[in-house]
């Protein structure tokens, strides 16, 4: 099951980073079709937010088709978004990457920010924007 954690610092809405995580646990495989998402009231008592913005990213996740509320029930997963499981040798090196990159001494936003540009150089950006639409 997926544990939530909510970055306060971020700036990011905490609603989106519930949806970004539960996105990023079907990409890796570690969240598949039939699988139960925490109730509502589990990720209120782990995370300390309110329980409108769960339930906010709950119906995001619904709208864009990859949850399904059960009445009664609750919400499961409809579809898989994966294309690289967890266990991926690409993310054992991936994983090396970043323990050097620590070792040499940057931070995680210095990481994010070298990570990203590294991406946008590799993956066509009108790709993302036409995403977004």
């Amino acid at each position: 099951m997926i544990e939530y954690r909510i970055d306060r610092r971020s700036g990011v809405a905490t609603y989106v980073q519930i949806v970004q995580q539960t996105k990023q646990a079907l990409r890796l495989g570690l969240l598949e079709p039939g699988d139960k998402l925490p109730a509502a009231r589990e990720v209120v008592e782990a995370t300390a937010v309110n329980p409108n913005t769960v339930l906010k990213a709950y119906r995001e996740l619904e709208r864009e088709g990859l949850v399904e509320a059960r009445r009664g029930l609750g919400t499961f997963v409809r579809k898989s978004l994966g294309a690289t499981p967890s266990d991926s040798p690409l993310r054992g090196e991936l994983s090396e990457w970043a323990s050097r990159a620590r070792t040499a001494g940057l931070e995680r936003d210095d990481v994010a920010a070298l990570f990203a540009a590294v991406l946008d150089e590799h993956f066509d950006t009108t790709e993302k924007e036409q995403d977004h639409r």
